[in-house]
């Protein structure tokens, strides 16, 4: 608990009018140890924490030095082999830890749920509500607005209330009341009669969506030890993955139930009404989970900050009270934090994987299947996302964030290319193996990459002062260019023919796979805080840096040599700050930084 318990200390410090946020020094660095703990006990005093005196003091010279506690004689034996271990055997962390994380992130299956099934009800409530004619414009624009109602509401409203609802209910009770407004809202949707009452209901479906997206990976993220904290984030994936599983696998159970007397369309209303329940599973259970300590310093609640720590054993950081929204651009760390978001937020949406979350019921159908194979094989897609998201626990903390991506948009382009040209096929059966090769594969390599990263790097990108707001135009990206694509896609497949359809797609995976070489970094194994001087390197030199790489790829990958890695940025060790690669431009805009009166 000492790694965390002294960030009570170090970041309940009066933010300095300087940038405090660009520092990449240890704010703790060189202050010599007599003075370090008569400020320990200033600070104690000053904030009623003196029955906790002893435990600050030993977590600010953790602070200070955090890979010399084994010289520390103020620590015991014991508290030693904590601190050792938190490094050796990283996932040994409290229960309360792994519970708030998976519970909160089941809040993800709400959304998970709903793309899977209205994949399933578009098959069949057009028709009753008179908008089923797929060679009208009319009515594939009408499917695509109903389909993409939450996501626009994501885009222009909900999320942009994230701030305000975490600034004064913090973390848990946003979860809560966004997850209470997702379940009835999916009810809400399964009484609808006129496809205007089903795409009002579903936009305010966004209103529990937007704020969650945002909330539940920040949340995570501010309690999760460094070493494992892309893995712990990408829970957030994994429901989703799980949520569009389990709503395939209700399409196909629900499919088969006939109407009732007066009840018309009974099957299609059961599935968008159980997208509702994960989300009431948490309603339950949320409000009993820890707040974050890191809100509840920034309000000035230390000891609920230290209990909620005794649970959870997480980092805290104060937040600092400035202009977000405007520093959140005008700021080069959090420039480059917000571009490197936005890329992977309109990757997730822009590789195509919701054109077959959505619609891979029609896709099927189109290349021959009948409904209920429709149905069956877009189980099989789910079931696959769901699967493949496991490994990325392993490898998004060992392989990181950036190389996954890079890995993966080829294959995905790849795989998008055979869905769409095996439409070209005369034969039915080659045409259907095309398209469920294609599609399966796909889920194979998005599920491991682009599926997990977007939401864990976002979260971790930005510094918590502008974490809501940073959070907040993150998801609202994913969600607007979600609603671009789902409203679209029906006119595009009507325009294009899926050849062309997929073959757009295809060819954004490969724009996002330049872009992501050039501007995205690397966040993994770092703290929060650390990532500070990851998002100092000026855009220009990461960009060179991304086009070196590429000789170095081939060399390693192509010709099996054994070139040696270049180390852009370096983090710095107990008695130095180590500069980027020497670089000089680096240097220069750190210490203007460092200087600037914000």
């Amino acid at each position: 608990m000492l790694t965390t318990i002294n960030q009570i200390w170090t970041r309940g410090q009066e933010p300095s009018r300087a940038n405090a946020n660009a520092k990449l020094s240890n704010p703790l660095h060189g202050i010599p140890h007599d003075r370090l703990m008569a400020d320990v006990e200033i600070f104690a005093q000053e904030r009623g924490l003196t029955h906790l005196l002893s435990e600050l003091k030993k977590g600010a010279l953790v602070a200070q030095g955090s890979t010399c506690h084994d010289r520390l004689d103020i620590l015991s034996d014991e508290e030693k082999r904590i601190l050792t271990e938190e490094v050796t055997h990283k996932w040994r962390q409290t229960p309360t830890l792994y519970y708030m994380v998976v519970m909160s992130s089941l809040a993800a299956a709400v959304q998970g749920m709903d793309e899977a099934v209205i994949n399933g009800a578009q098959i069949i409530y057009p028709t009753q509500f008179g908008i089923g004619d797929s060679n009208s414009k009319r009515d594939s624009w009408l499917v695509g607005l109903i389909n993409s109602a939450p996501y626009l509401c994501c885009a222009i409203i909900s999320c942009w209330m994230t701030h305000p609802l975490n600034h004064y209910l913090g973390r848990k009770k946003t979860i809560f009341i966004t997850c209470m407004i997702s379940f009835l809202t999916c009810i809400w949707s399964g009484l609808t009669n006129t496809w205007w009452h089903l795409f009002i209901a579903r936009f305010f479906l966004g209103f529990g969506i937007g704020p969650k997206s945002a909330t539940v990976p920040v949340y995570t993220a501010e309690c999760s030890p460094a070493p494992i904290r892309g893995a712990l984030v990408m829970m957030w994936q994994m429901w989703t993955a799980f949520g569009i599983a389990l709503g395939d696998l209700v399409d196909l159970t629900f499919y088969f139930i006939p109407d009732t007397l007066g009840v018309t369309g009974l099957n299609w209303r059961l599935m968008l009404s159980s997208a509702g329940f994960p989300g009431l599973i948490v309603c339950l259970q949320v409000l009993f989970a820890p707040e974050s300590p890191r809100w509840l310093i920034s309000k000035g609640r230390y000891e609920d900050a230290f209990n909620e720590l005794c649970r959870l054993q997480a980092e805290n950081e104060m937040k600092k009270g400035r202009n977000r929204v405007v520093e959140m651009f005008t700021i080069p760390r959090n420039r480059h934090a917000a571009v490197a978001s936005w890329i992977v937020m309109f990757g997730q949406q822009f590789c195509g994987v919701n054109v077959i979350a959505y619609y891979s019921s029609n896709v099927f159908l189109a290349s021959g299947f009948t409904q209920v194979s429709a149905l069956a094989s877009s189980l099989g897609f789910g079931a696959l996302n769901w699967l493949f998201t496991f490994p990325a626990v392993f490898t998004i903390d060992t392989y990181g964030r950036r190389n996954l991506l890079l890995l993966t948009f080829p294959c995905m382009a790849i795989c998008l290319l055979i869905t769409g040209f095996a439409f070209w096929s005369t034969s039915e059966t080659g045409r259907v193996a095309g398209v469920s090769i294609g599609i399966y594969l796909f889920a194979i390599f998005y599920s491991p990459g682009e599926g997990p990263v977007p939401f864990t790097y976002s979260a971790e990108a930005f510094p918590l002062y502008i974490r809501d707001v940073g959070m907040s135009f993150a998801t609202a990206t994913t969600w607007f260019w979600n609603f671009v694509l789902s409203i679209t896609w029906p006119s595009l497949i009507l325009a294009f023919k899926p050849q062309g359809a997929f073959g757009w797609y295809a060819a954004w995976c490969c724009i996002l796979w330049v872009l992501i070489l050039l501007f995205v970094r690397e966040t993994k194994g770092k703290t929060l805080e650390e990532l500070d001087q990851v998002f100092a390197v000026p855009l220009g030199t990461h960009a060179a840096y991304g086009l070196r790489q590429i000789p170095y790829g081939f060399k390693k990958f192509v010709l099996f040599q054994n070139p040696v890695p270049e180390q852009l940025y370096q983090l710095e060790s107990e008695s130095e700050v180590l500069s980027t690669g020497g670089d000089e431009k680096v240097r220069r805009e750190v210490e203007g930084l460092e200087k600037a009166n914000v």
